[in-house]
């Protein structure tokens, strides 16, 4: 899975890299089968079902691996298949417990202590075993399972919609989530972009899949294995339609790097079958957006239901472009038809997307300004707290600002509630500024007040190109004695839900809008803008240009603190003001033009 524990690392990288999409196939159809598992003494009943007797599977010619989606999914009847899964802070463990409603009467069943270690899923919940023709064994792993993964009903008096959210997180720093297979429904077995791709050469396979023996007995499920046919073709970019030089991602065009528009190659992964994501990366606030892998329509979900299954696919923590650099590295360093654009598929990052969720509608402004006096009333306010700086990495300055150091990063500012933060721009015709409102709402959601809070100013460098609210978070190199030494020049945001941080908190909206940047930010032409961040969300933004990132050129080696600082200027009103400030620990070392970081664990999380 692609929470990453990892021991400090020092590392120094040079060049950004645009990650390639892999191909993935989608499960069309759902059929639903009367589960007769044993049922275990509460919960629901809980059956492994294959949707198809056979698949078909691609392996690219420009780099082979195929990804085994065998349409085999968990079906939960007689309730919900539910999970609280948290974790009191960064110093105590995650800890997950199963909720089984009957009726009015609520139950809670903790796991056992250290089966689930963060919040990506359940781990080596299934065993995958491939044979060949000749019924030679090929293959045999694991593959963990997230019960929020793309599912759809398997019988039509089921609930219309499923109340869960529609991914797991795997931000290092979360620390609440709810997993859930609504009743009535099927969650797909198939890892997608978290699993690894695995060689299999052109030809006919047949796959057995069981769910393994600790989770049966768990959980009451029967063992009964499906057997799925497996048919491997080999494909070529070239030999894909709608493939040409000028193919190229747009979205990678306005990565805010030279260097990534070079690397941006044409590919089939590209919008195909009407699948083409709106091009909305940000430089900064995510890497280039990922091109799109080859699907057909997933029965029985939309494409806001994915890990790898609709139309847009999920994307791992955000991370900067010299990590992902080095991870493909790691792979072979290939060109970017080969492992390396697998590599940096697998760790990078879509943006706006870092939690694997949807792009979902943005939240409509008001249509006019507020009138009547400005109050703010005693109602519930939003709690903005930082998480500590991850994803940290040493660059150079790319081909904007060659020979100098740079300390590039991840930050995030997520929202407690227990009320979701409201933002609106408003603009005088032909205003270079919006004027920015902060609104309030009574317990029943009606609007009762507002506040002037500021500015939002439209960048117009590409990649951005959206509406920025100005003075939403504020980035800090400080000093061993925590005095500042650097800051960053980012300053200004579009908000948007990125992350899953805590669906556990009161009021948490499990199914938040404007998930993504092209739903929030606005156009040039915008006359108004709402932009919110939802109670439980967060919004992940990556620093990893120049100007963004710490010029550590001229610091000497030594301990350091990121500092990530939510609402600096307090003109937003929160309920506390108190936990807006997160530390992070580095240590920089090496000389100019060869600079390091490490990057200590953080309590009990040990991702850099």
């Amino acid at each position: 899975m692609m929470t990453r524990s990892q021991q400090s690392r020092t590392s120094r990288l040079t060049r950004p890299s645009v990650a390639i999409a892999a191909a993935v196939a989608v499960t069309a159809g759902v059929v639903a089968a009367a589960p007769d598992a044993k049922t275990a003494a509460a919960g629901p009943k809980l059956s492994l079902i294959a949707a198809s007797k056979s698949v078909t599977l691609d392996s690219w010619k420009e780099d082979p691996g195929v990804y085994l989606d065998l349409g085999t999914y968990l079906t939960s009847e007689n309730g919900a298949f539910e999970f609280k899964v948290t974790r009191k802070s960064y110093k105590d463990p995650v800890v997950a417990s199963q909720i089984i409603r009957n009726g009015k009467k609520t139950t809670t069943k903790a796991l056992p202590a250290g089966l689930v270690k963060d919040f990506s899923g359940l781990p080596d919940f299934m065993t995958v075993s491939v044979v060949d023709a000749a019924g030679k064994p090929v293959l045999t792993k694991t593959e963990s399972f997230c019960p929020n993964n793309a599912s759809g009903r398997v019988r039509p008096d089921a609930p219309a919609n499923s109340k869960y959210p529609q991914s797991c997180p795997v931000n290092p720093f979360t620390l609440g989530s709810v997993w859930g297979v609504e009743n009535g429904w099927a969650a797909n077995t198939y890892a997608g972009y978290y699993s690894q791709p695995v060689q299999l050469a052109a030809g006919t396979y047949t796959a057995k899949i069981s769910v393994t023996k600790k989770y049966r007995d768990l959980f009451g499920i029967a063992n009964k294995p499906q057997s799925v046919k497996v048919v491997v073709r080999e494909r070529s970019w070239e030999e894909s339609e709608g493939v040409s030089a000028s193919a190229a991602p747009s979205s990678a065009k306005s990565a805010g790097s030279k260097a990534a528009a070079k690397s941006a190659a044409p590919s089939a992964h590209g919008a195909h079958a009407g699948h083409g994501a709106p091009a909305s990366a940000h430089a900064g606030h995510g890497a280039p957006a990922r091109t799109e892998a080859p699907a057909t329509p997933t029965t029985g979900a939309g494409s806001t239901f994915n890990v790898g299954h609709g139309p847009y696919p999920p994307a791992p923590p955000a991370l900067p472009w010299a990590l992902k650099k080095q991870a493909a590295e790691k792979q072979g360093g290939k060109d970017a038809f080969g492992a390396q654009g697998f590599s940096a598929a697998r760790v990078g990052d879509r943006a706006g997307q870092t939690d694997g969720s949807r792009q979902a509608t943005g939240a409509q402004p008001n249509a006019k300004r507020p009138t009547g006096k400005a109050a703010v009333p005693d109602v519930p306010k939003p709690d903005l707290r930082s998480l500590p700086a991850y994803g940290i990495t040493v660059s150079d300055g790319y081909e904007d600002v060659p020979g100098k150091d740079y300390l590039a990063f991840s930050a995030n500012v997520w929202n407690a509630g227990p009320a979701k933060l409201v933002v609106d721009g408003f603009r005088a015709p032909g205003a270079e500024l919006m004027d920015a409102y902060q609104y309030f709402y009574d317990a029943k959601g009606k609007q009762v007040g507002y506040t002037p809070t500021g500015t939002m100013e439209w960048d117009p460098r590409p990649g951005h190109e959206h509406w920025h609210f100005t003075d939403f978070a504020s980035y800090r190199l400080l000093k061993a004695d925590k005095k500042e030494t650097v800051r960053s020049g980012k300053e200004a945001f579009c908000l948007a839900n990125t992350d899953a941080v805590d669906y556990t908190v009161k009021n948490a909206n499990w199914h938040p809008s404007n998930t993504d940047l092209s739903t929030a930010c606005g156009q040039e032409n915008s006359i108004s803008v709402r932009e919110v961040l939802d109670v439980g969300s967060g919004d992940t933004y990556t620093q990893d240009l120049p100007g963004q990132s710490f010029d550590i050129t001229g610091l000497p080696n030594g301990t350091y603190y990121i500092q990530v600082l939510a609402n600096p200027e307090n003109r937003l009103k929160e309920t506390n003001h108190k936990n807006n400030s997160a530390l992070r620990k580095v240590v920089l070392g090496g000389k100019k033009g060869a600079r390091t970081v490490t990057v200590p664990a953080h309590n009990l999380v040990n991702a850099n």
